[in-house]
């Protein structure tokens, strides 16, 4: 059985779990703790998650585990056609979005990745870097939670189904669902139905549940 190394955080760690429960394939799930840099380097030469092994073979880049996943049958399930508009909106939300998640993962006693202080000020340590203080960030969440609720409006109207969000799966829906999954442990932020139904359907297809805000 294929054995996936990810941080249950990681939008990108998402997405090789979805393409495995779209296509109802058994695997394991391994997480690492995030200041484990020992590991993945002697994976893949890097730290770097998510991480397929199969076998003693591994495979990094989570688009490429995605492409291999689907095809390993001969019936590749991602057939619809993009939305050119989906990737842009993820774009112009990226940044607010990271601010947004990044301090309340940190935060979250749940995750198997931060279970040691040692995990959880690495993680803090390396993000702070590039974000800036979380102290900061939660002091700006009004008027991020506000913008973000304006840019889940536009999302709204490039929503066709619940089941696919151009109404057939298709890689627009791996890099879609990871970020509302993410933004599920920001309290506040108001889904319109469509995006709702949306989220609450994928993560009922692919098995990935959605954060509980404690």
């Amino acid at each position: 059985m294929e054995v996936l190394y990810i941080y249950d955080h990681c939008p990108f760690c998402v997405k090789p779990r979805m393409i495995f429960g779209f296509k109802n394939r058994p695997y394991t799930i391994t997480y690492l703790l995030n200041d484990d840099e020992e590991t993945p380097i002697k994976m893949i030469g890097q730290k770097m998650l998510p991480i397929l092994q199969e076998g003693e073979h591994y495979m990094a880049e989570s688009m490429d585990i995605v492409t291999h996943v689907d095809q390993l049958d001969g019936k590749p399930v991602l057939t619809g056609a993009s939305n050119p508009a989906v990737i842009p909106w993820i774009d112009s939300i990226y940044d607010n979005f990271n601010r947004l998640v990044i301090p309340r993962y940190a935060n979250n006693s749940t995750l198997p990745e931060f279970v040691t202080p040692e995990a959880r000020a690495y993680f803090t340590r390396k993000k702070e870097a590039l974000l800036g203080d979380f102290a900061t960030l939660f002091e700006q969440t009004e008027v991020r939670v506000a913008e973000m609720n304006k840019k889940l409006l536009e999302l709204e109207r490039l929503i066709k189904s619940a089941s696919a969000c151009n109404g057939e799966w298709s890689e627009d829906d791996i890099h879609l669902f990871p970020i509302l999954r993410g933004l599920s442990t920001v309290e506040g932020v108001v889904y319109p139905e469509k995006v709702n139904n949306y989220r609450q359907t994928m993560s009922a297809l692919t098995g990935v549940p959605l954060f509980t805000i404690s």
